[in-house]
Order: C-alpha cells, then sequence, then structure tokens
C-alpha cells in the first residue's frame, strides 16, 4: 500500500464499512471493497504496533 497517513486510511476504512451498511452494492463491488478495508486494517494495525514499539523505546 502506497505511504499514507494513518487518519486518511482509518477515515477510507470508515467510508468503506459506511457504505457497505447504508447501500445496497453489487457483489463485485463489495468483494472490492472488502479487499480494500482488509489492506486498510492491516495497515492502520502495523501502525499502531509501531507507535506502540516507539513509545516502549522511549520509556525504557
Amino acid at each position: 500500500m502506497a505511504k499514507k497517513s494513518f487518519d486518511k486510511a482509518f477515515s477510507e476504512l470508515q467510508a468503506i464499512i459506511e457504505e457497505i451498511q447504508t447501500q445496497e452494492i453489487s457483489i463485485d463491488k463489495l468483494s472490492a471493497q472488502t479487499k480494500k478495508a482488509a489492506q486498510l486494517v492491516k495497515y492502520c494495525r502495523e501502525k499502531l504496533r509501531s507507535i506502540e514499539n516507539e513509545l516502549s523505546e522511549e520509556e525504557e
């Protein structure tokens, strides 16, 4: 995934969730959105882990 900020990735993820919950979308689009959401979740988790590690290192 190209470099992006946590906030941008999280906003994209929220938009996908809202679209899935509030609109009728085709199976093909649902599949694509689900895959993109999984990538965004992975990116956000990795970013949070990285920040946690940085903070832990600073405390030592």
